[in-house]
């Protein structure tokens, strides 16, 4: 009996030694299946959001790429508008250096006319003269004839300035040029042997203008007149006043010496 127990305990250990395998065995690979599904769980999430995270990351990578796009095309716009506005300036510099230059060619015009009108009018317009220390206003047309008679005289030419004397003194009877044009006149008359003339025109002078600076030379012309009209009375006489008068004067000087020869 002893001997049958410890047989049939030999055996139920054995049977449960091995059921014990068994459960041990499974369980081991129960624990094997639940990590190999948790690894694919793990790894499938991983590829997820890897996924995921490419995704965004593409869709970013695209944004940034179309802002850049934009961003350089505004780039672009805003250089082009800076271009045409430095052109539009460098137009608008061209335009006022033209202005500029087209204001000071019609000031230059202008002036130019207004000397022009200036120079014409001045032709019309009296203007002051001084002749012989006396200064008087005289139309151009005035000046003009007086000096041309005068040119004449210079030239010797003495009937001729003679005409012309006595055509100015009629056309301008009023002028300041009067006592001069009769101290001319008296002496192309003079040169011309025309003494009694000669001596009513130095006389008139003496008349009309009795301070004038020629009065002594006139008188000394008076006196010459009346030598050559026989009249040496009258010369000395005149001679004698000069000396009183103008005592001083190249003139009486002249007269001192004509005196000497009357004596």
């Amino acid at each position: 009996m002893r001997a049958a127990s410890s047989s049939s305990l030999a055996r139920v250990s054995r049977s449960a030694l091995a059921a014990v395998l068994m459960i041990g065995c499974l369980g081991s690979a129960t624990a094997g299946l639940f990590d190999d599904e948790e690894a694919r769980k793990a790894i499938l999430d991983l590829r997820q959001r890897m996924t995921e995270s490419e995704k965004r990351i593409t869709e970013e990578n695209k944004r940034a790429t179309e802002d850049s796009t934009q961003l350089r095309r505004s780039l672009i716009d805003l250089q082009n508008q800076l271009d045409t506005a430095r052109a539009d300036l460098a137009k608008l510099r061209g335009q006022d250096e033209q202005m500029a230059r087209d204001l000071a060619d019609m000031q230059r015009q202008q002036k130019d006319a207004i000397q022009s009108v200036d120079t014409r009018m001045s032709k019309f317009e009296p203007a002051r003269i001084t002749v012989d220390g006396r200064e008087f206003v005289a139309d151009p047309a005035e000046k003009h004839d007086f000096d041309a008679a005068m040119g004449i005289f210079r030239k010797g030419e003495f009937a001729n300035a003679q005409q012309m004397f006595v055509d100015f003194l009629n056309r301008y009877p009023k002028t300041g040029y009067r006592a001069s044009a009769l101290f001319w006149l008296g002496n192309a008359q003079f040169a011309t042997k025309g003494y009694k003339e000669a001596l009513s025109s130095f006389r008139s002078l003496v008349t009309l203008a009795p301070d004038h600076q020629r009065v002594p030379e006139t008188n000394l012309a008076i006196a010459n007149c009346q030598l050559e009209l026989k009249d040496s009375k009258g010369a000395r006489k005149t001679l004698e006043s000069l000396v009183a008068n103008y005592p001083g004067s190249e003139a009486a000087q002249a007269a001192k010496e004509r005196l000497a020869v009357l004596r």
